[in-house]
């Protein structure tokens, strides 16, 4: 998109289907990395992760070129792949259906990426 200027900032949040606690410390951080992959080959760009045993946070700058939507599916689809392929866990995993967005501006990032990293000390 020649000449379009945006700035969309979104923290979007997702369940581990029936909020199980499967997401181990064991396989986090290559898990994050490899959602922070995705984000990155979709052309956007993750700012913060922090994958709790039952639940992830993700914020990422988001262009106009796609949907929050789609970006979301393919993140949970291929994070499940990983996670499956990996044998992370003993039965097949499942992320849960739909996802929280929510929208911030530029200067509530330092805030919301603090709070996304600091999401251990939040159970």
């Amino acid at each position: 998109m020649a000449n379009t200027y945006s700035q969309i900032y979104i923290q979007i949040v997702f369940a581990v289907k029936g909020r199980e606690n499967l997401i181990r410390e064991s396989f986090r951080d290559e898990l994050e990395k490899y959602i922070c992959g995705i984000v990155t080959g979709k052309n956007q760009k993750a700012l913060a992760i922090y994958c709790m045993p039952d639940h992830t946070h993700l914020l990422i700058s988001v262009k106009p070129t796609i949907s929050i939507s789609d970006l979301v599916r393919d993140i949970k689809a291929n994070s499940s792949g990983l996670i499956n392929d990996r044998r992370f866990v003993k039965n097949k995993f499942h992320w849960q259906e739909g996802f929280g967005a929510f929208s911030y501006s530029k200067s509530h990032l330092d805030n919301v990426t603090k709070y996304i990293l600091s999401q251990p000390d939040h159970q």
